[in-house]
């Protein structure tokens, strides 16, 4: 069954290379981005492993976990972090489910037959501090992804979770944003007293409220 937004994340006890984990209780009151790879030892999974190594800072001033899988078991995880250390410059920093059994990759529909039966596709889900799932995205395994755009997406996430606003297309931390269209002008004017620019009606366009 795939996981919607808006649904609890499932959650699962798995083994990791930094011990077993229980998912919502791993989570606790911390974001959480759960991110699968197709296999261990292949080279777009090598250097998305490295990137979000590298990125790990990033996630930490945010309140974000980072947890990734395969359908490897958690030894071969250990050996291919040697080679993602060598080659991306970077430890994995990070834990890395071992799934030989599928049991995580079938909860999240992370096995797309018509891409691979037996493999992994690229999916990501984007998990609140409610255990909900806020944010799914799927790469075929020839793509890697592009990890500061799921950054920015959390970025837009966290902002829209604690102020009535919307971010507009190409939005980075900083730059204006949307008033929701359920606010009405008089509610409006009470959250954002700086004012908006009223585009349309329903374009009313402002400062981003936590700047």
């Amino acid at each position: 069954m795939a996981v919607r937004l808006g649904d609890t994340a499932p959650d699962f006890t798995a083994p990791t290379t930094q011990g077993e984990i229980n998912f919502h209780e791993w989570l606790g009151d911390s974001w959480g981005v759960l991110f699968s790879h197709p296999k261990d030892f292949t080279p777009v999974c090598t250097t998305e492993l490295g990137t979000v190594a590298a990125l790990k800072p990033e996630f930490d001033k945010r309140n974000v976990k980072v947890i990734g899988l395969s359908v490897d078991p958690v030894d071969s995880h250990v050996e291919w972090e040697k080679d993602i250390e060598e080659t991306q410059g970077t430890a994995v920093n990070f834990p890395m489910i071992g799934d030989p059994d599928r049991t995580v990759a079938d909860k999240y529909d992370m096995i797309h037959e018509n891409a691979n039966d037996t493999l992994t596709v690229r999916s990501v889900f984007i998990i609140g501090p409610d255990k909900k799932v806020k944010l799914t995205l799927t790469y075929p395994a020839s793509t890697g992804r592009n990890f500061d755009e799921i950054l920015r997406v959390i970025d837009s996430l966290q902002l829209t979770a604690d102020h009535k606003v919307a971010t507009p297309a190409n939005w980075t931390d900083g730059d204006d944003v949307i008033i929701v269209p359920a606010l009405s002008d008089d509610e409006a004017k009470e959250l954002f007293p700086a004012g908006w620019e009223p585009v349309k009606p329903y374009l009313r366009v402002t400062k981003q409220p936590n700047r």
